[in-house]
């Protein structure tokens, strides 16, 4: 007796992953960005943020704007009922995996707060304002 295991795959549209691809940048791009800015406030170094949202225009201009474009590029060439799961290549999930991992050592070592404020705040200031490609194709 043969199993279709496709039946219990969660499929979805293509309207849906984009969906998902902006609200996961976004929610983790203000994950960071509040993380950063409570660290830089815990040690009266807010003004901090501003420079540190210079920073992530730079990453998202120069870097993640590229990523998310691919991104959304290759849902777009999904067919309806991609498994959702698939809204993120396995070589991009890996390297989220990997950026986790990064975090988490970054939390728990003995930098300076003023440092891992700025860094977050960049990064995830970055993360959120590359989002805006995902959000703009799933509005159309």
């Amino acid at each position: 007796m043969a199993v279709n295991l496709s039946r219990l795959k969660p499929g979805a549209s293509r309207t849906v992953h984009l969906l998902v691809a902006a609200s996961l940048w976004t929610a983790v791009g203000l994950m960071l960005i509040l993380r950063g800015i409570g660290w830089l406030s815990s040690v009266d170094s807010l003004w901090l943020v501003i420079p540190a949202l210079a920073l992530g225009t730079g990453k998202s201009l120069l870097v993640l704007d590229k990523s998310a474009k691919k991104g959304v590029e290759r849902i777009i060439r999904f067919q309806d009922g991609k498994c959702i799961g698939g809204v993120y290549s396995v070589k991009t999930w890996l390297l989220v995996l990997l950026m986790m991992t990064m975090g988490c050592l970054l939390r728990n070592s003995s930098l300076p707060k003023e440092f891992l404020g700025i860094f977050y705040v960049t990064i995830g200031w970055g993360l959120f304002f590359s989002s805006r490609h995902a959000w703009r194709t799933w509005r159309r």
